[in-house]
């Protein structure tokens, strides 16, 4: 069974490797738990995995799960986990949690789906509204979620175009990071302030407005 650790440091400690295929074995080390690699990661997409509960899930060994930033987003949203601390609260989930960028939705919602170098413009199957799914926006949801690994929204095309597709989502995922990264820094820093002044009102809502 995992430990818990008390760092909040990504530290990856290698513990085998085949000299001939390079393959290793490591100890992955996050916030909530040491995860050992290669690991199998089962999708929680909406906060759960179907038929099971996390206690459960945590007693078959499981160390870390994947949890999907589009779904979550819209429903039940951030807002909700900001209120309630986040999924692993939300969940009742011990361990690590994963979270992609949305960017997969690009192609199993493509037709519900206009992709800019703004973000992604998603209609939600279910209630036809619009979201806007900006890189900013992305990494504001992941960390309101409160995964111990975030993704940068990434342009997902399908495995059989080619060409200048290809080469745009290849510049729109540099740019992506970039701006990706910018705003976990500042959202980052908005969050520690917000906890060394539990009164700063107006930390807390720029944390919410920022992007």
């Amino acid at each position: 069974m995992s430990a818990p650790v008390n760092h909040s440091a990504l530290t990856l400690k290698v513990l085998a490797e085949c000299s001939v295929t390079k393959a290793r074995a490591c100890q992955l080390s996050l916030p909530h738990s040491v995860v050992d690699t290669p690991v199998f990661m089962p999708v929680g997409t909406q906060g759960s995995l179907k038929g099971i509960t996390p206690e459960q899930l945590e007693n078959s060994g499981c160390q870390i799960m994947l949890g999907n930033t589009y779904h979550l987003g819209s429903n039940p949203g951030a807002e909700l986990f900001d209120k309630v601390g986040g999924l692993h609260k939300f969940m009742g989930w011990k361990r690590n949690l994963l979270t992609d960028s949305g960017g997969f939705q690009m192609v199993s919602l493509v037709a519900l789906s206009e992709v800019t170098e703004e973000g992604v413009r998603f209609s939600n199957p279910y209630d036809a509204k619009d979201m806007l799914l900006t890189p900013e926006k992305s990494i504001e949801i992941q960390n309101s979620i409160g995964a111990d690994i975030i993704m940068q929204l990434d342009d997902v095309v399908s495995s059989t175009i080619s060409g200048p597709r290809v080469e745009e989502a290849m510049g729109r995922y540099r740019n992506n990071f970039a701006r990706g990264l910018k705003i976990n820094t500042m959202v980052r820093q908005m969050h520690r302030s917000a906890q060394e002044d539990k009164n700063s009102k107006s930390v807390c809502y720029y944390t919410g407005r920022v992007g």
